[in-house]
């Protein structure tokens, strides 16, 4: 992939704009435990937008699916994901892998002010990584600076009665769980940890309850690549979440998990590097969830 020099890493966020556009890394974490990865692996990047997916999980895991279903619902929209827009039937955030529906999955996190509220999330990080992640700080405060297009989405739902009214600290806990530090293999094992069912495969902790994985990886799969989903569910066929730092995380439910980084991004925020090599990956190794001949099959 050395020669695939398409896309820039993002520059609305001014400090993901200085990282080195050539890193690139692939790793893969099994259910039992095994792992394997190639270049950059340890480099560390900002979770950003994957952090997505494992806060849906733990607003599910807190409220139970009937509350967070009046906040957030499960359709993909259309639109980009930073879209100032809701599901106006509906009156909540269309779907919790764009930022609309993300702000509102954060301000369910509990917690009386916002120190106590990062460390719940940074408690939740710390049961998928088996350690308590660290935040980039440079990058928590550059997004707290520009962004402004948040704020308005924010805002538009506290008009509108979808969250509550301590806007701002939600909305930096809302950078705070974008700016966690995590490397490749990071997330192939929060990857395995889903695909064994919320166990996970170091550790044995029950990370996350089954039915709540099964309500994440569905909402990955329709909703997890941005607008490129409906492609990204043709062409590769596993549930995923990618982020503007240049990562994919995709998880091959009872095999285990795949991360891939390069933070050159398409027009749409994916990594050009990581949706080509799980293209290839789905092609030359069955992983396609429909695929009749994929290896881990049941039965």
């Amino acid at each position: 992939m050395g020669d695939l020099d398409d896309g820039a890493p993002a520059d609305y966020i001014p400090e993901l704009a200085k990282v080195d556009p050539n890193l690139f890394a692939i790793a893969a974490a099994a259910t039992d435990g095994e792992r394997v990865g190639a270049g950059d692996v340890d480099h560390a990047f900002t979770i950003q937008s994957i952090s997505k997916l494992l806060m849906y999980g733990l607003a599910l895991e807190t409220h139970g699916r009937d509350v967070v279903s009046r906040t957030v619902g499960v359709s993909p929209t259309g639109d980009s994901f930073n879209a100032i827009m809701l599901d106006d039937a509906g009156n909540r955030a269309p779907n919790p892998m764009v930022n609309a529906g993300a702000i509102a999955v954060t301000d369910l996190v509990v917690g009386d002010d916002l120190d106590a509220r990062v460390q719940v999330v940074r408690s939740m990080y710390e049961r998928y990584l088996g350690r308590l992640p660290e935040i980039d700080r440079a990058v928590w405060t550059s997004e707290q600076l520009t962004g402004n297009r948040n704020r308005a989405i924010a805002y538009l739902m506290l008009s509108r009665g979808v969250i509550g009214d301590r806007v701002e600290e939600t909305l930096d806990l809302y950078f705070a769980q974008c700016s966690v530090l995590v490397t490749a293999g990071d997330l192939a094992m929060i990857g395995a940890t889903l695909a064994n069912q919320g166990v996970h495969p170091l550790t044995g902790e029950q990370v996350v309850a089954p039915e709540v994985v099964r309500d994440m990886l569905t909402v990955a799969l329709t909703c997890g690549m941005y607008d490129y989903a409906g492609e990204w569910a043709f062409n590769v066929g596993i549930p995923a979440k990618s982020g503007v730092g240049g990562g994919i995380l995709g998880v091959i439910p009872g095999a285990g998990g795949v991360a891939v980084f390069s933070p050159r991004l398409d027009e749409l925020g994916n990594s050009v590097r990581g949706i080509k090599v799980f293209e290839a990956l789905s092609e030359d190794f069955s992983m396609h969830i429909f695929d009749a001949d994929r290896p881990w099959r049941s039965g």
